[in-house]
């Protein structure tokens, strides 16, 4: 058997594991391979950049544990630079399924930078009524929201000083993976009360939203983990989206290999057999 005979007649399980070292690796020992930043990411970035400090950050984290690979490491370099920005974060979801998870993220990352739930940040949780929710909170924040998540009355807070409802909020920027998401936040929200609107989703979803970002209605635009490992590269804190899209690079270029190597087994047996035929 010749060479080629036995490359092609390689036993499958030792491309399994090829494959399954090419993406675990990466994941255990993050490369950072370079990566493009995109305008639409930038938009996000350089607005919450250029907010002062004390300014009210909304941030609805409208996603459930299915889309969590994608929107949680958003949520995490997002929550980074506002709290690092010192931002006054109000955050929420219209996910039940998501409130956990939500709180979760929340409260991580705001215990890495040292700040006080109730003073610098609060999660109000989750209130029933999807798209209606949005409406009431252009109207009163405190009869939405009565109590945060933890119980507290919402109203009182230090870090809703002078916050009545979404009027008075500087930025907003909505992490969705569907109905209600981002397109809900701009209807019902943005061109109803009149605030700045950014916008994060899967990278499934990302492409239906282009229409709002370029039309302006939203100022920004996070697509999936690419989007993620993007943002985290700007405010210089890589994490699981950098390693994420080292561990796929490496499975794509190993796919590629592979695929290029049998095609160049086969038509080497294929011009041996020719050749052999001839004789």
């Amino acid at each position: 058997m010749t060479f080629a005979e036995r490359m092609l007649a390689i036993d499958r399980r030792i491309i399994f594991i090829v494959i399954g070292l090419c993406t675990l690796l990466p994941l255990l020992y993050p490369v950072g391979l370079p990566i493009r930043i995109s305008p639409e990411v930038k938009g996000i970035y350089d607005y919450i950049e250029a907010l002062p400090e004390g300014s009210v950050f909304l941030l609805s984290l409208d996603f459930d544990p299915a889309s969590k690979p994608e929107l949680y490491p958003q949520a995490v370099a997002i929550l980074r630079h506002a709290f690092k920005k010192n931002l006054r974060v109000v955050a929420m979801t219209l996910w039940v399924t998501g409130t956990g998870m939500a709180d979760q993220v929340v409260t991580q990352m705001a215990n890495e930078a040292g700040k006080t739930s109730g003073k610098d940040y609060v999660f109000l949780g989750w209130s029933p009524g999807g798209t209606a929710v949005i409406i009431n909170l252009g109207q009163d924040l405190y009869t939405t929201f009565p109590t945060d998540y933890s119980g507290r009355p919402t109203e009182g807070l230090p870090v809703l000083a002078g916050v009545r409802n979404l009027r008075d909020v500087d930025y907003a920027v909505c992490l969705g993976a569907g109905n209600p998401g981002v397109d809900a936040w701009y209807v019902f929200g943005k061109d109803k009360y009149k605030f700045e609107l950014g916008g994060g989703s899967t990278g499934v979803i990302a492409p239906g939203l282009y229409p709002l970002l370029r039309s302006g209605q939203i100022n920004g635009l996070i697509g999936g983990l690419r989007g993620a490992a993007e943002y985290e590269s700007l405010i210089g804190q890589k994490g699981r989206a950098v390693a994420g899209m080292d561990a796929q690079s490496a499975t794509h270029l190993a796919i590629i290999v592979l695929v290029i190597m049998c095609n160049l087994f086969y038509f080497s047996l294929r011009h041996q057999r020719s050749q052999s035929e001839r004789r």
